[in-house]
């Protein structure tokens, strides 16, 4: 068997980081993948709007939080906003995380212990955003992150927490974003992990631990992954948000090569 089942995308600001986003973005097409995105105000949406690219997924807000009013208020005003620049470029999933993030990937809000009460705010929260992409004829995803390394502070960070809250407000409008390499760190069991999270997945995304470069530079059995995923029935989207170790045609062709079955 020498297959692509999955849809691959990969993360434009993570690569070719001296190139402008309209090279990137024409080379990541040229190679056959999606491209992924993070905040639209630092692009130039015409360009990209005229590129001919698949846009997989893009940053779903600029501003807000899940667990109090404020922030919630905010979040999906900022989430309204950002579906109408998702819907000018055919973005197909918009992120979310668990709170807002600043600087670093720091959460503007940190919070060490989620209460019950922050847990049914969020909860509240996310329904909300569902019923707007409803409206706005979008689709939101929420992304696991980890805690130890790279987001201290964030709540709802762990991939146990994400697949809890949007399987509790269960609206198709409303996926997770798994992304492994975050769950590596901070959970592991990645394979049991993909299946407990496989009804609400609606993006895998993908780097090596440690380093959150391409598969095959790191701990994790990227080809291992991709043959289980394969077979518990996925066949959406796999998108590499990692930095190249060298070459990042070489970085794409590992990666392309892990999920090639």
């Amino acid at each position: 068997m020498n297959s692509q089942p999955f849809q691959l995308a990969a993360c434009a600001e993570m690569l070719w980081r001296d190139k402008p986003m309209q090279w990137r973005v024409k080379r990541l097409t040229e190679l056959g993948f999606q491209v992924g995105l993070w905040n639209w105000p630092e692009h130039d949406l015409a360009m990209l709007e005229k590129s001919g690219a698949t846009f997989s997924i893009m940053n779903g807000y600029l501003t807000g939080r899940l667990s109090d009013d404020a922030g919630a208020d905010e979040l999906l005003r900022s989430a309204r906003e950002t579906a109408q620049v998702g819907k000018r470029l055919g973005v197909a999933r918009l992120n979310l995380h668990g709170t807002g993030l600043g600087e670093g990937g720091l959460p503007v809000v940190p919070c060490q212990v989620v209460t019950g009460a922050l847990w049914l705010k969020a909860r509240d929260t996310l329904a909300r955003i569902a019923d707007m992409a409803d409206e706005e004829g979008v689709s939101f995803t929420l992304e696991n992150l980890n805690l130890p390394v790279d987001h201290p502070g964030v709540p709802f960070g762990r991939a146990e927490d994400t697949r809890a809250l949007v399987s509790s407000v269960n609206h198709p409008r409303l996926r997770l974003n798994l992304d492994l390499y975050h769950a590596q760190i901070g959970e592991g069991n990645l394979i049991e992990l993909c299946r407990s999270c496989l009804p609400w997945i609606g993006e895998v995304q993908v780097a090596d631990v440690p380093g959150r470069m391409e598969p095959g530079t790191g701990e994790i059995n990227y080809a291992a992954i991709a043959r289980a995923l394969f077979a518990m029935g996925y066949r959406g989207p796999v998108g590499m948000e990692a930095f190249a170790s060298g070459d990042p045609e070489a970085a794409l062709q590992a990666f392309k090569t892990a999920f090639t079955l």
